[in-house]
């Protein structure tokens, strides 16, 4: 199809994924489509004018072919083909880069595999255990007895306030003294929340009006 606007060298065209070819065999359709392909004209004049005469035009004028209704484009659009030219790109470069995207691809699809072994193992270790336990529950209603479940205590962090209060009482300060140190200490953190607001108000006032 392009062999009429120029010599050409060497081409490659990009196979679509494996699933999306399956789902259309089962779907009755065997012909086979690419997501992309390259062209290499042995006149880079030509590649110019190819790449700029051919953008949003039918890729076929005749309406009984089947690429009638496709398009040439420069952005990359299913079941659209693909073309364009690229200053001082070579085809070594396109080997790269399709060697770059399989390697992506590859340890995306091991990174997955192994989040879904991981997943999976939890959730068979938790179904052994819950098992385990049932069968043991069973065990002890038989004796009579009754299955004790493990309890956890969580001991929650001091807050702020205690802390200071136990800096304090380190520093052997009187209950009059400790006293002031918490109401100054109250005033220093309403001030703070006041500019705070204020601060938000103004930023806040400056977003809207932007």
């Amino acid at each position: 199809m392009l062999g009429v606007y120029g010599e050409i060298g060497r081409i490659f065209l990009q196979p679509e994924d494996r699933c999306v070819k399956r789902k259309k065999k089962k779907a009755g359709s065997n012909s086979s489509s690419f997501i992309e392909g390259w062209v290499e004209f042995r006149d880079k004049r030509v590649a110019k004018r190819v790449a700029a005469s051919l953008h949003n035009t039918p890729m076929a004028n005749k309406k009984r072919s089947r690429f009638s209704s496709d398009l040439w484009s420069i952005k990359l659009l299913l079941p659209v083909s693909f073309i364009k030219y690229l200053h001082r790109f070579q085809w070594c470069h396109l080997s790269e880069r399709l060697t770059y995207e399989q390697t992506v691809y590859h340890q995306r699809m091991r990174t997955e595999i192994s989040q879904a072994k991981k997943e999976t193992n939890f959730y068979l270790a938790s179904v052994e255990k819950s098992q385990k336990l049932e069968n043991l529950r069973k065990k002890k209603e038989k004796k009579g007895e009754v299955l004790e479940q493990k309890t956890w205590d969580y001991k929650q962090r001091p807050t702020e306030e205690e802390l200071q209060l136990k800096r304090f009482k380190n520093k052997g300060l009187s209950k009059k003294n400790l006293q002031k140190a918490q109401e100054k200490s109250k005033t220093f953190q309403e001030k703070a929340q006041s500019n705070v607001s204020l601060l938000a108000k103004i930023f806040g006032g400056g977003r809207a009006q932007d």
